[in-house]
């Protein structure tokens, strides 16, 4: 991502899921099968909350992307699930990375292991969750940016989800994107998680603006458009020729959003690795929650991917279609692809009585309070129905002690797409 230059459509081929994908979906056996997976060649994975007495069945897949002017080009995605953090089972993490720029590879992998790590350090996590986050993200950018790696033009975006008991926590920076699957009746809704943080967002654009970034579009760089003119459409429409940042008087940086961890240039005119966290209590009407990279999202809505989703029991089936419908659409439409992670998360057992009631044990507070830094609140989601804050605070120090974590490694397996596709995917896997 970053160097994309079109989001020029938006597929919505699938219809909302009826009500029998809905029974489909809902009387999946628990935990599933434990053999590997013929596509992802991945067992299926499955991780319990004791606190709030449900479990979580998930799976993962990450495909380099196709690049046929730079055919060695590896993949910049990085993807971590990281369970049991601090030795506590109701605490789980879920990120992906989606790095840019001549390093990102590197950026991605650093920003993955860092922030991880960091959490897992964190004393406090269970009882302030949104500060151990702003802490973790601001560390580790510090980290990058003393590091070996150039991220002067480098860097990674990242959409993590922290599971604590049954409440998620979304921290995201960049244009990445978490999105939940909420059961409406006999249907399957898909609410976003988080708020991709581009130019296209009056507040983000106003944003670097202040912070002295020249905000415009490849066409009014190179004198096609008037620049003068700084009202966009929305990225469905506009996305052949988003509007980017660039240094006053310059022809770069040009990235096209306005948060990330790294790039030290772009962070001259605003470009910030504090993260926006959103935080939702789940119910039993919460049925899976996806965090993929904007690779995913570039031809497919959130509903859409949502809808794809909910026509398998199993994580990895779901996984590996929405992954080849994306590619397919990629190639449709351009002549490469981006780089495809996608995590999914199938919330399975969760009780309302279950969750007031045992709220408190092992370890994860009933009390939530999120403290602001700085700056107000501000709802995220206007009308919906669902306990769902954004917040934006400013970081603090947080109180770090050693402690090991088990990291995602990759390897190799193949996800065939459709036939008129004669390009096999490479699809790395953690």
């Amino acid at each position: 991502m970053g160097c994309v230059l079109g989001k020029c459509c938006t597929c919505n081929r699938y219809t909302a899921s009826s009500e029998s994908d809905m029974a489909q979906f809902c009387d999946a056996s628990p935990c599933g099968s434990r053999g590997k997976h013929i596509l992802t060649g991945r067992s299926l994975e499955c991780v319990r909350v004791p606190s709030h007495n449900y479990y979580m069945e998930y799976s993962l897949l990450t495909q380099r992307g196709y690049y046929p002017d730079s055919p060695d080009k590896g993949n910049q995605d990085s993807v971590c699930v990281s369970t049991k953090i601090r030795g506590n089972p109701n605490i789980h993490f879920f990120g992906v990375f989606d790095g840019h720029g001549q390093y990102g590879s590197e950026c991605s992998n650093f920003v993955k292991e860092r922030v991880v790590q960091i959490l897992c350090k964190d004393s406090a996590l269970s009882q302030d969750p949104v500060r151990a986050y702003n802490a973790a993200f601001f560390t580790t950018n510090d980290e990058l940016h003393k590091s070996k790696i150039d991220d002067s033009l480098s860097g990674t975006t990242a959409i993590t989800v922290l599971v604590v008991g049954n409440m998620l926590y979304v921290a995201n920076v960049g244009d990445s994107r978490a999105v939940i699957a909420v059961k409406d009746g006999n249907r399957i809704i898909a609410k976003d998680m988080s708020n991709d943080q581009t130019p296209f967002r009056k507040d983000e654009c106003e944003r670097v603006k202040l912070a002295g970034a020249t905000v415009m579009t490849i066409d009014q760089i190179e004198g096609h458009k008037d620049p003068g003119i700084q009202i966009w459409g929305d990225e469905e429409s506009q996305g052949n020729d988003p509007p980017r940042l660039w240094l006053p008087n310059s022809f770069y940086p040009g990235t096209a959003f306005t948060r990330s961890v790294g790039d030290s240039t772009a962070e001259k005119i605003g470009v910030t690795a504090v993260p926006e966290i959103s935080v939702l209590q789940l119910t039993q009407n919460h049925l899976f929650f996806v965090v993929a990279s904007d690779g995913v999202f570039e031809f497919l809505t959130s509903q859409a991917i949502v809808d794809m989703a909910a026509r398998y029991t199993d994580p990895r089936d779901a996984c590996a279609a929405i992954a080849g419908e994306s590619y397919k659409l990629w190639l449709r439409h351009e002549n490469r692809t981006d780089d495809i992670t996608i995590i999914i998360v199938h919330i399975k057992g969760i009780s309302d009585a279950d969750a007031v009631a045992t709220a408190g044990l092992n370890g994860v507070h009933s009390r939530h309070r999120i403290i602001e830094r700085g700056t107000s609140e501000r709802s995220a989601f206007a009308g919906s129905s669902e306990a769902f804050r954004s917040i934006r605070s400013d970081f603090s120090d947080a109180s770090i002690s050693q402690h090991h974590v088990g990291l995602m490694h990759r390897s190799t397996a193949i996800v065939v797409p459709s036939p008129s596709q004669h390009r096999p995917l490479e699809v790395e896997v953690g």
